[in-house]
C-alpha cells in the first residue's frame, strides 16, 4: 500500500484571497476561428450562381474545401505563433491541442480537395483522372508549386502521427514540422491563380493576403525577433548546478533585465544552453522558484539526452531563453481554496504556486520513494510560513502503487469538491488523477492542468 510519509499540517493563518476574473479569451479566439471560417463559405457562397450537374456539385465541393484548408493553414500558424495573449490564457498545451486538431482536419480538407477537384474536372472534361491530374498539374499556374506543398503537408502530418513520433526525438520532430512553413509558401500562390473565388476578386485577393501577411508578421515577431531581442538584452548565464535528487538537479542562472521578461508562478520558458550537443534545441523547463530581477531557477529530471545533460553544465554557460509561455498561473483560480497535486519533477510549477498562492493552499506531492522528493525542504519552510499543508506520499518501501482514488483524496483534503485543483506529474498520473477528482465531486473548470508533451 501507499505510504504516507510525511504529513506536515499546519491551521491558522493563510494569505489574502483575491477572486481573479475568468478570462473571456479562450472563447473569444474559438469565436474569430468560426466566424473566420463562416466569412470562407460566404466568400463560396456569394460568387456561385448555380450548381449544375455531378461535374459542378464535386468542383464546388473542391472548391469550398480548398478554401477551408487555405484559412486553415493561416489558423494552424497563428496558433503557434506563440502570441502572449493567447499562451497565457488558453494554455500552451490547449493550444497546442488545438493545433494538432487543427493539424489532421486541414490535412483531410487538403486531400478531398485535391480529389473533389480533379474528379469534378475530369467529368467536366471528358477524361480520365490520371490525364486529368497531368494537365492541372503541369500547365495550371503555380500547381507545380501547390501541389508541393500539398505534398509536403502530407509528409509532416505523417511524421505527426503518434505512431511516428514514438520513433523519434522531439528534436527531430521539431525542426522537420518546420517543413510546414515551406508547405504553406509553396500552396499559397495556386489559390489566387487558380481559385475560382480570387481569379477578378481584387476585394478577396486582398482579404487573403491581409491574413496571411498578418499571421507571417506574428510568427517572425514572436517566434523569432523576440526571442533574439530578448538572448541579446537579458545575457543569461549559467551560475550553478545543484543535485536535489536521484537524476534530478536544479540549474541556477543570473542574468539582467530578468524583471522585463514578466515570469509569472506556473509558467516555463524554452531554454536553449549554448554548449556542445544542447545548442541546437530548446526544451521547455518550469521554474522551480518565484523569478528575481537578478536570477531563475529550473529543475530537471533526466528523462532524456537533453535533460540529462544539464547535470553536466559548466558555471558560465551562455542560454537563451524562450518565454515565458503557459497559462498555468494564479489567473486560472476560481475558488478560495486550493488543492496542489503533484508527482515526480512535476513539483517544479507547483513550488512556485505553493509559495506565492494567496488564500488556503494545500500540497500533495507524490513519489516513488523518499529521496525522490525533491526540493522537500523547501516546501516544508514554505508551509511552515504561511501555515499551509503538505502531505508527501510515496509508493516504496511498501513496493505497491496503487491508482490515486477519490476517497484517497477525500481523505486528505475533506472538502475536496470546493477547491481549485492544480495538477502536473507524468501522463499516468494525471489521468488517473483528473478521474478521482471528477470522482470526488470536482468540477473540471477548477482542474488546472498543463502538460509539456506538445
Amino acid at each position: 500500500m501507499t505510504s504516507t510519509f510525511t504529513s506536515t499540517t499546519y491551521a491558522g493563518r493563510g494569505m489574502r484571497h483575491r477572486q481573479p476574473r475568468r478570462s473571456i479569451v479562450p472563447f473569444l479566439a474559438q469565436l474569430v476561428i468560426w466566424t473566420g471560417a463562416a466569412g470562407v463559405l460566404a466568400l463560396w457562397w456569394s460568387d456561385t450562381t448555380s450548381v449544375i450537374g455531378p461535374a459542378g456539385w464535386l468542383t464546388g465541393a473542391g472548391r469550398i474545401t480548398g478554401l477551408l484548408a487555405g484559412y486553415a493553414c493561416a489558423v494552424l500558424l497563428a496558433l503557434m505563433a506563440r502570441i502572449p495573449l493567447l499562451d497565457h490564457t488558453v494554455g500552451t498545451d490547449r493550444l497546442a491541442r488545438w493545433h494538432a486538431l487543427g493539424g489532421r482536419c486541414t490535412i483531410s480538407l487538403a486531400l478531398a480537395h485535391t480529389l473533389l477537384i480533379i474528379w469534378g474536372y475530369s467529368l467536366a472534361s471528358h477524361t480520365n483522372v490520371v490525364s486529368q491530374t497531368s494537365t492541372l498539374v503541369w500547365h495550371y499556374p503555380d500547381l507545380l508549386k501547390g501541389t508541393a506543398g500539398f505534398l509536403l503537408f502530407l509528409a509532416t502530418g505523417i511524421l505527426s502521427a503518434r505512431a511516428a513520433r514514438r520513433k523519434m526525438s522531439y528534436e527531430t520532430w521539431h525542426y522537420l514540422h518546420f517543413a510546414t512553413y515551406l508547405a504553406v509558401f509553396l500552396a499559397f500562390g495556386h489559390q489566387l491563380s487558380n481559385g475560382a473565388d480570387f481569379v477578378g476578386n481584387r476585394l478577396a485577393q486582398a482579404a487573403w493576403y491581409t491574413l496571411f501577411i498578418g499571421v507571417a508578421v506574428l510568427v517572425a515577431w514572436y517566434r523569432f525577433a523576440v526571442p533574439l531581442r530578448r538572448g541579446l538584452r537579458h545575457r543569461l548565464r549559467v551560475t550553478a548546478v545543484h543535485p536535489e535528487a536521484p537524476g534530478v538537479v536544479s540549474v541556477h542562472l543570473s542574468g539582467e533585465h530578468l524583471d522585463e521578461l514578466g515570469c509569472e508562478p506556473g509558467q516555463f520558458l524554452r531554454w536553449r544552453f549554448l554548449a556542445r550537443g544542447l545548442w541546437w534545441t530548446a526544451n521547455p523547463y518550469s521554474l522551480s522558484a518565484p523569478a528575481h530581477p537578478g536570477w531563475l531557477r529550473i529543475t530537471v529530471k533526466a528523462a532524456g539526452g537533453h535533460s540529462a545533460a544539464l547535470a553536466r553544465l559548466a558555471p558560465g554557460t551562455r542560454v537563451w531563453a524562450e518565454g515565458p509561455y503557459g497559462g498555468f498561473t494564479a489567473h486560472r483560480r476560481t475558488a478560495p481554496k486550493v488543492l496542489l497535486l503533484g508527482g515526480g519533477v512535476g513539483i517544479t510549477p507547483l513550488r512556485t504556486l505553493f509559495e506565492t498562492l494567496p488564500g488556503q493552499v494545500t500540497l500533495i506531492y507524490r513519489a516513488r520513494r523518499p529521496e525522490d522528493l525533491a526540493l522537500r525542504s523547501e516546501l516544508d519552510a514554505i508551509a511552515t510560513h504561511r501555515r499551509a499543508a503538505v502531505h508527501y506520499i510515496v509508493d516504496e518501501p511498501a513496493g505497491y502503487s496503487p491508482p490515486l482514488t477519490a476517497s484517497g483524496l477525500s481523505s486528505l483534503v475533506p472538502d475536496l469538491a470546493a477547491h481549485d485543483v492544480y495538477l502536473c506529474g507524468p501522463p499516468g498520473m494525471t489521468e488517473a488523477a483528473i478521474h478521482a477528482l471528477r470522482e470526488a465531486g470536482v468540477p473540471g473548470r477548477r482542474i488546472h492542468h498543463e502538460s509539456f508533451a506538445f
